[in-house]
């Protein structure tokens, strides 16, 4: 979507204001990946330093083995996170946060810790509309 004086940016204000809008896709997509919680959770267990993966298994409670790995794999393509194998018996893979990731990694524990210190007030405000849409039927 083009604005009228043919730009090419996608809107007027907000976030995403100046963003041209042939990178708004990608830019979607960036978030998408980066705000996931499991994505989220993994940067912010790998922040003390390099990890094997039945390590962050263990570390990350309800993670299952595949969701783990794919988002290892899409951490690693997009540059957030090294695999290392070390020719070792038994093999040894490592994984690390890589220093595009640690310039997000503020961030990511930030986010964890706001949802920390209000999942009893977004808890509550849940029930209540939970309770509110069942007493309107």
């Amino acid at each position: 979507m083009q604005d009228q004086a043919g730009s090419g940016i996608a809107v007027g204000r907000g976030p995403c204001a100046g963003i041209p809008a042939e990178q708004m896709a990608f830019i979607r997509q960036v978030l998408d990946r980066v705000g996931d919680k499991w994505s989220l959770l993994v940067i912010a267990t790998l922040e003390a330093g390099p990890l094997r993966y039945t390590d962050l298994q263990r570390d990350i409670p309800g993670i299952s083995q595949r969701m783990l790995t794919l988002t290892l794999r899409q951490l690693q393509q997009d540059g957030l996170v090294t695999r290392t194998a070390y020719a070792e018996v038994p093999p040894r893979v490592e994984y690390a946060l890589t220093p595009l990731s640690r310039s997000l990694n503020e961030i990511v524990k930030q986010l964890i810790g706001w949802a920390a210190d209000h999942h009893d007030e977004i808890r509550q405000n849940r029930t209540r509309a939970t309770t509110s849409v069942t007493s309107q039927h």
